[in-house]
């Protein structure tokens, strides 16, 4: 196991893969992506991409004032053998390939860190055992940024469990190389104070496959905006999300699949539970194909299941597409209650009330939770749904 580090959020990515650059676009409402803070002005809350957050919740992660501290969060890498671990200085040639800070946050979060830690997977490896990374809150406030390369036709598994408490902004980057496979899953199971703002970029190289799950119960703020573009054809990206969202919770997922490239795939479903007064849910969901991308196949899905009064959702999905030369392309968003007679059927079998509902949200969750592949870590989310369930009875 790697040593642990007191570093201000990171662990991630080095490697020797030829990719190309990376998208140049945020979203059409939004500024341009930038590395440098000042070509993002302060947010008011009024602007597209933070209409829906809660400015003043942010702890000042938003607008310079919120100062790192040596008691951020600390990082635990345990990689099996074929990966490399490093820690790396700012001026690494590896950061920043997959992608460029898209808003004020994740460029003061790139701006801010010391130090990143780059997982590599040689060429060629295939892991039998998933690499696994502890983010652990210790009280403070911290920038991170972490980065995971694959080299060609490699697989991998990286598990990535945020805990404790933290003021927290983070740049995570994936690159793939050619026909490379990773599935990488990251929880958020933060204490109810904590603060959590990231950006995730994939890249994905010629004939590879990324699958992300991304599992959010805890903090008082969650934002995270997964992205993904394509390096050369032949590219899949499969997007998985599940999230719990409980009394006065924010938990925002804005996602951004670029097809940039011809002849690429991209799938995105979230789902999401919410209960309790101030519970508040937000899913965006952008989807570009640009004229070059033709032969883009594409599908995009956000399920909201509100199980008590007082909560709150917000799903967009956009689609905005430039050439008609595409296989598929599609999207759907749906909130609702229970299903009456769901639990009707089940209570009329002698299923009591409370379990029926239990059973219920744990179908409506069942297809994501299996996408992981690892059954410790499905066992322990299920458990971790139905605990947040019992809290509400």
């Amino acid at each position: 196991m790697a040593e642990a580090q007191n570093i201000p959020a990171g662990s991630t990515t080095a490697g020797s893969i030829a990719v190309a650059a990376e998208s140049t676009v945020a979203t059409r409402m939004s500024a341009p992506p930038s590395f440098d803070v000042a070509d993002f002005p302060v947010p008011h809350g009024r602007e597209e991409e933070w209409r829906f957050t809660p400015l003043e919740r942010l702890r000042g992660l938003h607008d310079g004032t919120a100062v790192a501290t040596g008691d951020g969060v600390k990082v635990v890498v345990e990689a099996p053998s074929g990966v490399t671990v490093e820690t790396v200085g700012r001026d690494d040639a590896r950061l920043g390939r997959a992608g460029t800070p898209v808003d004020r946050v994740a460029a003061q979060a790139y701006s801010s860190f010391q130090q990143a830690s780059v997982v590599t997977v040689a060429k060629e490896a295939v892991l039998s055992e998933p690499v696994r990374i502890t983010v652990h809150g210790e009280g403070g406030v911290a920038y991170g940024h972490q980065v995971i390369e694959l080299g060609a036709f490699a697989e991998a598994v990286v598990v990535i469990d945020h805990t404790g408490d933290a003021v927290l902004a983070a740049n995570v980057e994936y690159v793939l190389g050619d026909g490379a496979k990773l599935t990488v899953v990251s929880v958020q199971d933060w204490d109810d104070t904590a603060v959590h703002v990231g950006q995730h970029n994939a890249l994905v190289g010629r004939d590879a496959s990324f699958k992300s799950i991304i599992v959010t119960f805890g903090g008082d703020l969650v934002r995270l905006h997964p992205r993904v573009a394509y390096a050369a054809p032949g590219g899949e990206a499969e997007l998985f999300g599940l999230y719990f969202t409980d009394k006065g919770q924010h938990q925002e997922h804005r996602l951004l699949v670029d097809h940039n490239t011809p002849h690429c795939k991209s799938n995105a479903v979230y789902k999401g539970a919410l209960q309790g007064d101030g519970a508040h849910a937000v899913w965006i969901g952008d989807v570009l194909i640009q004229a070059a991308a033709e032969g883009t196949d594409t599908y995009e899905m956000n399920r909201n299941l509100v199980l008590t009064d007082g909560a709150r959702v917000d799903s967009v999905p956009n689609l905005e597409i430039e050439t008609g030369e595409i296989v598929g392309a599609g999207h759907a968003s749906a909130t609702g209650r229970f299903d009456d007679e769901q639990l009707f059927y089940l209570q009329s079998r002698g299923i009591p009330a409370e379990e029926a509902r239990r059973l219920v949200v744990r179908g409506f969750f069942a297809e994501l939770v299996q996408q992981i592949g690892l059954p410790d870590v499905e066992e322990r989310l299920l458990d971790k749904i139905e605990a947040e369930l019992k809290a509400s009875v």
